[in-house]
């Protein structure tokens, strides 16, 4: 598995694994089944209310913490200073560790105006050790800008949501230019009708794989990092089973045209969308 160096020095896997709705006793034995089947980077935040599972998971899993890249995310309602600082020692409380490996401004929530203030709570947070990397989910560059304006300082990462149906381009590149890592949530589009699209199930034929395998390479060859989610044990090693094969460039184009101006699954659009 490759791993990406972040603009802090840190690295990551280039794959992880998403926990959205895994909760209580299943979601602990679903997340211990990804960690066993390879999965070393795993993605929860606050507002799942699994943070506890993932510890337990993480606990039970047998695997070394240090081994383990854990993601969670700070709620907007959390985005005072001192309140921010406390959310996040809470997390770690819940989920039983000590740090998490990448913390993450969850949506900017550009009315309510306070994600500077957030972000700064996030930079000293890693002064303090409670969290390696900092970064932020759905930011638009404006928002970065206004943080590198504000603060001086980018995030290592931003993970936003990325599926054929909206590829992100313009976002993509502006975090390459800026030195970010770009991370997809929602990499299968929710399991939605692009499972089912002609093009991909043409192309999984092609390269004898899976339509879900053929998005995740695509998005592996964007050069960003895929965080797909699965209850499923086989679903889980075949969502991982896609570094053996390539996708050439002229079939990574027919994907990229797949992208709609409106391909938002739920229409969050960061510049509007508030969530707290």
């Amino acid at each position: 598995m490759f791993m990406y160096k972040l603009n802090d020095g840190q690295q990551i896997p280039d794959f992880g694994f998403g926990t959205y709705k895994l909760n209580g006793r299943t979601g602990v034995q679903s997340i211990v089944s990804a960690i066993n089947n390879g999965y070393t980077m795993i993605d929860t935040a606050y507002n799942y209310e699994n943070e506890g599972t993932v510890g337990r998971a993480i606990s039970e899993s047998g695997i070394d913490r240090d081994k383990l890249t854990v993601t969670s995310k700070l709620p907007g309602r959390y985005y005072a200073y001192d309140d921010a600082i406390t959310a996040l020692q809470e997390s770690l409380y819940r989920a039983h560790l000590d740090y998490f490996d990448l913390y993450l401004l969850h949506w900017p929530n550009p009315k309510k105006g306070m994600y500077v203030e957030a972000w700064q709570a996030l930079i000293d947070a890693q002064k303090f050790g409670l969290v390696k990397s900092i970064g932020v989910c759905n930011f638009l560059p404006e928002h970065l800008e206004k943080l590198q304006k504000e603060t001086g300082i980018l995030p290592a990462i931003n993970q936003i949501e990325l599926h054929p149906y909206f590829n992100q381009k313009s976002m993509r590149d502006f975090d390459h230019d800026n030195g970010i890592v770009t991370m997809d949530w929602s990499p299968l589009g929710r399991a939605s009708a692009v499972l089912k699209n002609p093009l991909l199930t043409a192309l999984g034929e092609k390269y004898h794989k899976s339509v879900g395998q053929i998005i995740l390479r695509w998005e592996h060859q964007l050069d960003t990092i895929p965080i797909p989610k699965s209850a499923s044990p086989v679903r889980q090693r075949e969502n991982m089973n896609i570094f053996d094969f390539e996708i050439s460039n002229i079939d990574m184009e027919k994907i990229n045209a797949l992208t709609k101006s409106d391909g938002r699954n739920k229409d969050q659009d960061p510049a509007v969308y508030e969530e707290f």
